[in-house]
């Protein structure tokens, strides 16, 4: 990437070439050896644009390089931390579940106890049905009994 500020001097070695000691020809001999001068100059500050420029595009790339290994680390410590949250979040469940597991084993228990109670007074209750049955069979019996005798 060559960049010159300034126009190259024309050459007018054409029309000066068999005139050796023409003032015009020393002249035109000086200010080619300037250009000369200016082209290395130019050349040197052109390299010195080139290299800046590199050297801004290479900082550049660097800065996004970081940039990109911040955001994956940053990506991870988030990753990290949801997946460490999630994990607290079932530990805690399952101490909920346990709890209610515990509660629920115990009112199970006593609904266990209440029913078998229920079954209890339903098995007397039928006995006591059927001794009364039995006593109104009895009482009916003897009534009739009695009523034919006298």
């Amino acid at each position: 990437m060559d960049y010159f500020f300034g126009e190259a001097p024309a050459s007018n070695s054409s029309q000066n070439e068999g005139r050796d000691e023409d003032p015009r020809m020393l002249q035109v001999d000086d200010s080619e050896a300037s250009s000369s001068r200016n082209d290395t100059e130019e050349n040197s500050s052109s390299y010195d644009i080139s290299r800046r420029v590199q050297e801004l595009v290479d900082k550049i790339h660097n800065h996004r390089a970081n940039d990109h290994k911040e955001i994956e680390s940053f990506q991870q410590t988030i990753v990290d931390k949801v997946t460490e949250v999630c994990q607290q979040m079932k530990e805690d469940l399952y101490k909920a579940y346990e709890e209610n597991s515990d509660e629920m084993q115990v009112k199970l228990m006593e609904l266990t106890n209440v029913l078998d109670m229920c079954s209890k007074l339903h098995r007397e209750l039928l006995e006591a049905s059927k001794m009364l049955t039995g006593l109104r069979d009895g009482l009916a019996v003897n009534g009739t009994a009695e009523s034919m005798t006298d």
